[in-house]
């Protein structure tokens, strides 16, 4: 399947570089396909009156860590280029993935030195070691410090790990510390947001569950692959990188009791859809799962777990792009998305989100 298939002219304008302002605000696309796909022009705060009583939405409650750290090499040559790393797996308590730029300035047995100063004083500067580099660029850092006391010093030097997309517009800043978070954020480990979760407010969860609709928690940690485009010519040659997620056995047992009585599940986001169908059988039931997953979403997937998804507009030639042309069928959504264009829907992380439908026999 070729990847340009997946291509469309989205004008850089449409790309949001702040959130909606309450985030409940945010303009809502409901997508219900068809030979006409059916699009009606929504707001996030409509979603009570959009489901129904015993449909329950699933969020990722992962927490987005200050991933993006700026430092230099040291201690090889009379130079000390800048570095910046993205850190993207946490491998143990001292060792992260990370990818870095300019990779070239990076050879094994480097030392970086990010930052000079902590706020805790036994903190004094944070250094890494690289320790293994790949044919692609991307590295492993050992840092010199190990567990909490590594993350509080990331936390310190870190800044928000923004998408390219904006990041190459503005800078990150104290807003983005917020901004960057769910509601639901929990267990620290992303340095990615499950976007389509920044969208929800104590004030909307509320109305949800007057409406008798339900809610419930999985977690993957998002990893800065998500950022990466598809090069390959062809989706088949794309390697996604894994990344890690549970679904409990409690939070299994009442999605499959949700759909056993008549209820729909809704995916918030392609992070809680993908753990959804890591985690289900061929059955669609859903089990407990706690583990690294790698799934690829293309047009031609069965989707076993997942009855409608909640999710943000995506760019051109993306994973994601390619993930909601599978669930609600290719032309649909290029015919959704021009319409989301031409009406001023805002794209990407900080945007509006859109509703959408199964294709083929949906439940309704």
């Amino acid at each position: 399947m070729k990847t340009d298939l997946f291509d469309f002219d989205l004008p850089p304008d449409r790309i949001a570089l702040r959130p909606a302002s309450p985030r409940d605000a945010a303009r809502l696309l409901v997508v219900k396909p068809g030979a006409i796909p059916e699009l009606d022009d929504r707001g996030v705060g409509d979603l009570p009156d959009l489901l129904r009583a015993g449909d329950c939405l699933v969020v990722n409650d992962s927490k987005v860590i200050a991933a993006r750290l700026k430092g230099r090499r040291i201690g090889r040559g009379s130079t000390e280029p800048a570095i910046e790393a993205t850190l993207h797996k946490r491998l143990d308590g001292s060792h992260w993935a990370a990818f870095v730029k300019p990779a070239k300035k990076l050879d094994v047995g480097d030392t970086v030195r990010f930052g000079t100063e902590g706020k805790v004083c036994f903190l004094g500067e944070l250094d890494a070691q690289v320790s293994h580099k790949d044919e692609g660029g991307e590295i492993t850092l050992s840092f010199s410090f190990y567990g909490p006391v590594l993350d509080q010093a990331i936390s310190e030097r870190g800044e928000m790990p923004l998408p390219p997309y904006i990041a190459s517009r503005r800078p990150p800043d104290e807003q983005d510390r917020s901004d960057y978070q769910t509601v639901f954020a929990h267990d620290e480990g992303s340095v990615a947001a499950p976007t389509a979760g920044l969208h929800f407010t104590e004030r909307l969860l509320q109305h949800l569950q007057e409406r008798g609709i339900g809610l419930h928690k999985v977690t993957l940690h998002v990893g800065a692959g998500t950022f990466l485009p598809v090069k390959a010519d062809d989706v088949e040659a794309h390697k996604m990188h894994a990344e890690f997620g549970t679904v409990s056995a409690e939070t299994a047992d009442a999605l499959n009791t949700v759909r056993a009585k008549g209820g729909r599940i809704v995916a918030v986001g392609s992070t809680a859809l993908r753990i959804l169908e890591s985690a289900s059988a061929e059955n669609g039931l859903v089990r407990a799962f706690a583990g690294e997953t790698a799934i690829f979403i293309v047009p031609g997937y069965r989707f076993r777990a997942v009855d409608l998804t909640l999710t943000n507009f995506h760019l051109p030639r993306s994973t994601l792009f390619m993930l909601v042309a599978a669930f609600s069928g290719l032309d649909t959504m290029k015919r959704a998305y021009a319409h989301a264009i031409k009406a001023g829907y805002r794209f990407y992380s900080y945007g509006d989100a859109c509703l959408l439908y199964p294709q083929g026999q949906m439940r309704a």
